[in-house]
């Protein structure tokens, strides 16, 4: 029994030691609360809404205020013809376009169908699936109103998923499960690498050496992206092969923007390392610092634009939320640089930030 007793001592002085560990470890239940009583949201609002009205007249301005006015849409163009639709949905302007046919009130007045398409993007397809029927009923009610002031209303709705039209989930989750699986892959192989040369005693020898700190985490950071690489590589063999997610865009600019990823991954991972003595404490950090903000935040699973406005600022420092929107870009949509220029360009500041924290961490400690 006193052995017992003088273990289960030993143990616990050795965990009330380790105050980072013990922090995140208690901290970590109160962020999933957080996290997922938030960021677990259905509902679908403020959608972008595009209407394509070719003769406006007063019906088609009573069906416009009728979708401004329900409390899901915003009304972002209103165009005469429906030639600017394909840049507006591949670049993200509007999710959602009413369009409706020329004559659309003589058609009405005459008893005849008056025709509307609605148009969705589906590149999330339960969120397509949401807005299409918001967007329907919408359209039942308005004609409901315009039968009950007489006369043989008939609208005919029809609809077209765009990106997504047999609304696979594989086409969502698959770019998604890429941003996951290389963050903490990357971070957490630099973090324990980096961690496990200053538990044996060698990181102090780089750090005396003549190299300068930057020179040491650029060093350590290209093997890792040779493997991260391969991963990218890996990956995209899987997502086509065995789960048939189209690729509509560049091969290459996907394989580029991966690897942008993958070292903006590595240089969180060696930040996390140079600023924690073990491995064990550089492990739970890199798991809490990308798994659950990665899964919760980067729109993978739940829309961004559906999280409170607080959520949606600390989305904007989630890496994988820029590599998400790229992923699906260039998977689903077609979409080139002169679109994606702007998830880039972040990833890239990212990184370089990154980096540099890194190495001024490395200058710190041999100071």
């Amino acid at each position: 029994m006193r052995a017992f007793l003088g273990l289960l001592r030993k143990e616990c002085y050795h965990i009330l030691r380790d105050r980072r560990t013990l922090a995140v470890v208690l901290l970590m239940p109160v962020l999933q609360v957080v996290l997922f009583g938030y960021a677990i949201r259905t509902d679908v609002e403020d959608v972008r809404l595009a209407v394509v009205d070719p003769a406006p007249d007063h019906v088609t301005r009573a069906l416009q205020a009728r979708f401004a006015a329900a409390g899901v849409f915003r009304v972002v163009r209103v165009l005469p013809n429906t030639r600017p639709l394909p840049s507006l949905f591949a670049r993200g302007t509007v999710q959602q376009a009413v369009v409706i046919e020329s004559g659309f009130a003589e058609r009405m007045a005459r008893g005849l169908p008056a025709r509307i398409l609605l148009i969705t993007d589906a590149a999330e397809p339960n969120t397509g699936n949401a807005m299409q029927s918001y967007a329907v009923a919408v359209i039942q009610a308005f004609e409901r109103e315009q039968r009950a002031r007489g006369g043989a209303v008939r609208i005919t709705a029809e609809t077209r998923m765009r990106f997504n039209p047999t609304r696979e989930s594989s086409n969502l989750f698959v770019p998604g499960l890429m941003a996951l699986v290389l963050v903490i892959i990357s971070a957490l192989m630099t973090a324990i690498s980096l961690t496990r040369e200053k538990e044996l005693g060698t990181m102090e020898v780089l750090l005396v050496s003549p190299l300068r700190p930057l020179q040491i985490v650029v060093g350590k950071v290209v093997p890792y992206l040779a493997i991260g690489f391969a991963s990218v590589v890996l990956v995209l063999a899987e997502a086509r092969l065995v789960f048939h997610v189209p690729l509509r865009g560049s091969l290459l600019l996907l394989l580029a923007e991966g690897l942008l990823y993958i070292l903006t991954s590595l240089a969180l991972g060696i930040l996390i390392s140079a600023r924690t003595s073990s491995q064990r404490v550089a492990m739970t950090a890199a798991l809490a610092g990308t798994m659950l903000p990665n899964v919760m935040l980067s729109g993978f699973i739940f829309p961004v634009e559906s999280m409170p406005a607080p959520l949606r600022a600390i989305s904007y420092a989630i890496p994988a939320r820029w590599f998400v929107a790229v992923a699906r870009g260039i998977m689903l949509k077609g979409v080139g640089l002169e679109v994606l220029w702007q998830e880039t360009a972040i990833l890239g500041a990212m990184a370089a930030l990154l980096l540099l924290a890194s190495a001024r961490s490395f200058h710190v400690r041999l100071e």
